[in-house]
């Protein structure tokens, strides 16, 4: 017998979070994620079925330790090992107050709160949770827990990044999550989607479709 299609009813204690739907994330950007922007059109059709919606906001200073232009000698995409372990280095990007920093125009949303990341130039943060080091939260958990946040919804750039990371701490961090695949774009660096996807399966994260979700019944 074919498997059932998990049907998502949305309700008082689920939460959408859109990440880093930034304009250096999207075509043109200093940090485009390939079809970057084709995230907003799903994202905008499941965001009126939540009552909670956040956006994360890379929010880096202009000399952030993950930039390769911090590092003589080496250029984006390769990997150092910083204090805290290994550090892919990237171009420079959604610097504080920059237009690169900014939400994409299109993304029309009413967020009820906005988490800001990356604003340690000393250590990285893919995570809306915690920064690279593992350790240092973002101040993400305790405004969901005042809201009764049970389920997160994820969406954004990039799937095999941000997205992804913030799914794991989600799931760590006791809630449970749902990556909205069409909802997301990836990177794919050196087989990171795969390994994010493999990650997903041990840690619990489920992976749906945006056509999956469904307002409660009255």
């Amino acid at each position: 017998m074919a498997n059932q299609k998990t049907v998502w009813s949305i309700g008082a204690r689920d939460l959408l979070l859109v990440v880093d739907v930034q304009n250096d994330f999207c075509p043109g950007g200093a940090l485009a994620v390939p079809e970057g922007d084709a995230v907003i059109a799903p994202i905008l059709r499941v965001a009126p079925l939540f009552q909670h919606v956040v956006l994360t906001q890379d929010w880096h200073p202009a000399d952030h330790s993950s930039f390769a232009a911090m590092h003589a000698g080496r250029k984006p995409y390769e990997v150092l090992e910083l204090e805290y372990g290994p550090q892919v280095l990237w171009p420079v990007h959604c610097v504080m107050g920059s237009s690169g920093a900014e939400f994409h125009a299109k993304l029309t949303l009413q967020a009820s709160y906005v988490q800001r990341k990356g604003s340690d130039a000393r250590v990285d943060s893919y995570s809306a949770f915690f920064e690279n080091d593992r350790r240092t939260p973002t101040g993400l958990e305790p405004v969901l827990c005042a809201r009764g946040i049970e389920r997160i919804f994820l969406a954004g750039l990039a799937y095999d990044f941000c997205v992804g990371y913030s799914a794991l701490d989600a799931r760590r961090r006791g809630f449970e999550a749902i990556v909205l695949q069409d909802g997301c774009r990836a990177i794919d660096l050196n087989g990171s989607r795969e390994r994010m996807e493999e990650n997903f399966a041990q840690a619990g994260v489920c992976v749906a479709q945006t056509g999956d979700l469904t307002a409660p019944l009255q």
